[in-house]
């Protein structure tokens, strides 16, 4: 086994970049006396012939350091760079005139790297072509929106052992790639005020002793990973023993590295922080290629540009929002002035009627409930509004705030207006509950049971309702924006003519908290007057069957690769409580 720098000084010879003492002490960063006593005992050793060649016992001696691959891990749907990432993932933008993942790939292969696993997940078809052109494997990750990017190094476990491992959409103005590589390591570059990255801390020989999720003056982790066999086997060991633990779920495989660092064998090799790049954020890209956002193929820029009658140089200030449990939506600025774009969530064409939706968002500008609508497109989806500032949403304590969403309510059933589109929740759901049976969904043991109640109370609904009216259909606490005495109704995607009690329905089974009481104290609030028995038990049989619909989307949702977290549980346990108490009124 040849040392740290009886290594540095072989793999420099071998790559026959450099001829003489001198220029192997400036290329590795040795002193020339301390190179001339490596070269001194390499020759020694048999590893070096006196013309300073490698010898066929120093390549011997270089073949455990050889890099046997890499794995670019490419599965992630990149929700940070909104909106450009609704299109296509992140590494297949072209910065600088080169895609990427394809610029990546290259840097490999010149490196002698000709052993190349890309795991993908989201739009993962898009990828496919590299196997072809590029000669690369193609590995894909199911969970990739599920679980966190530990899933899709664990997806290469077949292929871990002397690896890179590297990020797709990262940008390198210099080949960071070696054939061979002495000892694990993270790359680095430094930073004066750092935060969410991760925060390398090493000791004098540069192990790895602590990683921290913010720091001054430091060096923070970005840029490829040097796996060695053993290392490779200690990480998989790790995430294989809490793979099904519930806190590992959202972890990136550096957390799971960061937990363990205390037993790991790992170093920090350091770069400029000119010579990395990485791209959080559009603006960041931007930043780095001015002529990027003139020039990037996207549907989504032309659509703005023609719906506000600007110029991609008129959009700034580009940030994703807090994706909703539906679509996806991006903040950004069209000359000084603040807009939302919407974009259609996966999974939503088989649910969402979007024709339905924009007739319904003109009626809702027109009655004044929702001043923020600018444009949608009623056969993709996509929609642009105007952004209110400090906006909160509705307090459901707050029974003043509970009034006027009512009476908004009322003001849009009451008005007449008739969609030619209708929306029965009952019979959405059976819908839904169709194309989950076609995908052999696992559906719960008590959903047929609960299904036959609410089916049961849906009919009695159905026998004493009135005529259909304009509704909201997913009226409830988010889709407000309460700023002082404003209050705005937003989020049509479910509008259409229906019963009026469902949007009472969606607003106490949407994460209200009301008990049946509480219920029940809210009605004369949106009547104007003292429910009647009938209308009372009208509308808990609707809070029961419109958290029904919403459960049975919530499985959609999940089956979908989309899962909505804790809604799941609100919406069946309104299910549950409300159909009973309706049952015991009826």
């Amino acid at each position: 086994m040849v040392t740290f720098n009886e290594f540095r000084v072989l793999n420099e010879l071998r790559q026959g970049l450099v001829q003489t003492q001198r220029q192997i002490a400036q290329a590795i960063g040795l002193s020339l006396g301390t190179v001339n006593g490596v070269i001194k005992g390499l020759k020694t050793k048999g590893l070096l012939s006196q013309d300073m060649q490698v010898t066929q016992e120093g390549m011997q001696d270089l073949e455990p350091y050889r890099v046997q691959n890499a794995v670019i891990l490419a599965a992630g749907m990149a929700s940070r760079f909104a909106p450009l990432s609704f299109e296509k993932p992140k590494a297949m933008f072209e910065v600088r005139g080169e895609v990427l993942i394809e610029r990546l790939i290259r840097q490999l292969k010149e490196a002698g790297i000709s052993d190349i696993t890309v795991v993908v997940g989201y739009m993962k078809e898009t990828f496919f072509y590299l196997e072809d052109e590029l000669g690369v494997k193609i590995v894909v990750n199911p969970l990739y929106a599920e679980r966190g990017n530990h899933a899709s190094l664990y997806c290469a476990k077949e292929v871990l052992g002397n690896t890179y491992v590297c990020c797709s959409d990262e940008y390198y103005t210099e080949n960071p790639f070696n054939a061979y590589v002495y000892r694990p390591y993270l790359s680095a570059v430094p930073g004066e005020s750092v935060k969410k990255k991760y925060v390398l801390t090493a000791d004098s020989s540069r192990k790895i002793t602590k990683i921290s999720r913010s720091g001054e003056n430091c060096l923070y982790f970005v840029g490829p990973a040097y796996f060695d066999k053993g290392l490779s086997q200690q990480i998989l060991g790790f995430i294989q023993d809490e793979y099904d633990e519930p806190s590992i779920k959202g972890k990136l495989w550096d957390d799971i590295m960061s937990d363990h660092i205390g037993e790991l064998d790992i170093h920090v090799k350091a770069y400029p922080k000119e010579t990395i790049y990485e791209f959080d954020y559009v603006t960041d890209l931007v930043a780095f290629d001015r002529d990027f956002f003139a020039n990037v193929d996207s549907h989504i820029l032309d659509n703005i540009c023609n719906t506000l009658s600007c110029t991609r140089d008129d959009i700034s200030d580009v940030e994703p929002v807090k994706a909703g449990l539906t679509n996806l939506s991006t903040l950004f600025s069209a000359k000084g002035v603040k807009y939302i774009y919407r974009h259609p969530g996966t999974g939503t064409d088989e649910i969402v009627n979007r024709k339905a939706e924009a007739f319904a968002l003109q009626v809702a500008k027109e009655l004044g409930l929702d001043d923020t609508f600018i444009y949608e497109d009623p056969q993709e989806g996509w929609k642009i509004s105007r952004y209110i500032e400090g906006c909160a949403e509705l307090d459901y304590g707050n029974r003043q705030q509970v009034a006027r969403a009512l009476q908004m309510a009322r003001q849009l059933h009451t008005s007449g207006k008739q969609s030619p589109y209708s929306f029965d929740f009952y019979h959405e759901g059976l819908s839904i509950i169709r194309i989950l049976r076609e995908m052999k969904y696992p559906l719960p043991r008590d959903f047929d049971s609960l299904a036959a109640r609410v089916g049961d109370i849906a009919d009695k609904m159905h026998q004493e309702a009135g005529e259909p009216v304009l509704c909201h259909n997913d009226f409830y606490g988010p889709n407000f924006l309460v700023k002082g005495d404003e209050m705005r109704l937003i989020d049509w995607e479910y509008a259409a003519m229906g019963d009026a009690a469902c949007d009472l329905g969606n607003f106490v089974a949407q994460g209200s908290g009301y008990t049946i009481e509480e219920t029940l104290d809210i009605l004369p609030l949106y009547y104007g007057r003292p429910a009647t028995e009938q209308e009372q038990r009208h509308c808990l049989a609707a809070v029961g069957l419109v958290g029904w619909y919403w459960y049975v989307w919530a499985m959609y949702k999940g089956a979908m690769g989309n899962p909505v977290g804790e809604w799941l549980y609100i919406w069946y346990r309104a299910a549950k409580q409300f159909t009973e108490a309706a049952e015991k009124m009826y």
